[in-house]
């Protein structure tokens, strides 16, 4: 689990349970204790993080993650 902020990182769906959000691509904006919001050219959108998992630019690297690894709250991750 990354002990830092997630907010402002590169991102993009690896693979979901809703197929559809497969591909997406582009920086996360805000988080909540279930949720990513990742704004892309036009639009943003929502994702569970318990039905994704990621691809995060990371320290100049490419971190696989399972969404589910990123559930509850930014700030009690940080803390931990």
């Amino acid at each position: 689990m990354p002990r830092r902020e997630l907010i402002g990182l590169e991102v993009e769906v690896a693979d979901a349970t809703n197929k559809s959000l497969k591909g997406i691509k582009g920086v996360i904006i805000d988080e909540t204790k279930n949720t990513l919001v990742i704004e892309q050219e036009k639009t943003s959108k929502t994702v569970l993080k318990e039905q994704v998992t990621l691809n995060i630019m990371m320290d100049g690297e490419n971190v696989r993650m399972d969404g589910k690894m990123l559930l509850g709250r930014s700030e009690e991750r940080v803390k931990k």
